[in-house]
C-alpha cells in the first residue's frame, strides 16, 4: 500500500526504490505480499510484476476486491480478473472480500460470497478471505464455505477483534492485522505515543515498532504481519521484529496499552 503515493494512489515518488523493497524483501525470506488493484489504480500490482515476475513458487500474493453497495456483487469477478491481468498470473493464492464494516449478515453478503466462491471454483483464486469483518459474519460464511484468512483492524491499542482473532484461531484460518503499527499515522498515533511502548522499546533496546510488530506475532500461531514499507531500511527493522524477545516485564506493561 505504501508503495503508491500519498494515500495509496498515484505513482510512488520513487519507482527505483519501491522496485528495490520488493526485491529486498523476497531475497530476505517474505514469501506472503498484501495488495490490491486500487492502489493506485494498478500502480502496486504493476511494481509487483515489474520487480518479482516470474515469481519464486513459495510466494503467495494476496489481493482483496469490494464493490460499492448498490453494485452487483458479480463484479468482484472483474475485480479478481484486473489483478491476475496486471499482476500477469492466471490463479492468486487468496482474495479478501473487503467488507464495509457494517458486521450484517444479509442477502447482500450471501450474493457477495457466492461470486467469490464462484471465482475460487473457476480456479481465479486458490482461497477466499474476509476484510473488515464481524464475528457474526465470519461465523456465517464459515458455515457454509472455506476461509483461508480474514484481514481485520488490529494493534497494541485497539484489540476490538479479538473475538475475531480467537474464532480465526479455531477454525485454522490466518489471521492478518491491517495497520499492525496503530492508526492515524503521524501525532495521534496511538501505538508510537505510548510512553508505554517506547518505554519498553528503550528498556530492551529495540524499536517501538518491532515492539509492536513482535507483541502481533507473540499473540496466536496463527497471526500473519503486513506492516507496509516504502523503504529498504524499514523493511529491515520490521524484519528483525521476528528474533525480539518481549520478557514478562514487558508482556504485563503492554497488556495495558489497550486500555
Amino acid at each position: 500500500m505504501q508503495l503508491a503515493g500519498p494515500f495509496a494512489s498515484g505513482s510512488p515518488p520513487d519507482r527505483p526504490t519501491a522496485l528495490g523493497v520488493l526485491q529486498a524483501a523476497v531475497i530476505a525470506g517474505v514469501d506472503h505480499i498484501d495488495t490490491a488493484q486500487y492502489y493506485g489504480p494498478g500502480t502496486v500490482n504493476e511494481l509487483i510484476r515489474d520487480a518479482l515476475y516470474p515469481y519464486p513458487d513459495e510466494l503467495a500474493i494476496v489481493s482483496k476486491v469490494a464493490v460499492p453497495p448498490s453494485s452487483d456483487p458479480y463484479q468482484l469477478r472483474q475485480g479478481i480478473q484486473d489483478n491476475l491481468r496486471t499482476l500477469r498470473v492466471a490463479q492468486l493464492a487468496a482474495v479478501n472480500l473487503r467488507l464495509p464494516g457494517d458486521g450484517r449478515v444479509d442477502a447482500r453478503f450471501d450474493d457477495q460470497l457466492a461470486a467469490m466462491a464462484a471465482a475460487r471454483d473457476e480456479g481465479l483464486i486458490a482461497g477466499i478471505g474476509l476484510s473488515n469483518v464481524s464475528l457474526a459474519q465470519l461465523r456465517h460464511a464459515t458455515a457454509g464455505t472455506d476461509i483461508v484468512c480474514v484481514q481485520n483492524l488490529f494493534h497494541l491499542a485497539d484489540r476490538s477483534a479479538t473475538p475475531v482473532l480467537a474464532e480465526c484461531l479455531s477454525h485454522g484460518i490466518a489471521f492478518v492485522p491491517f495497520c499492525p503499527l496503530g492508526w492515524p499515522r503521524g501525532r495521534d498515533n496511538p501505538v508510537f505515543t505510548s510512553p508505554v511502548v517506547n518505554r519498553v522499546a528503550t528498556r530492551l533496546g529495540i524499536t517501538p515498532t518491532q515492539v509492536a510488530l513482535k507483541w502481533l506475532l507473540q499473540l496466536a500461531p496463527n497471526v500473519l504481519l503486513i506492516p507496509g514499507t516504502g523503504s529498504v531500511a524499514h523493511l529491515r527493522e520490521n524484519l528483525a521484529a521476528e528474533d525480539v524477545t518481549l520478557d514478562h516485564e514487558a508482556l504485563r506493561e503492554l497488556d495495558g496499552v489497550g486500555g
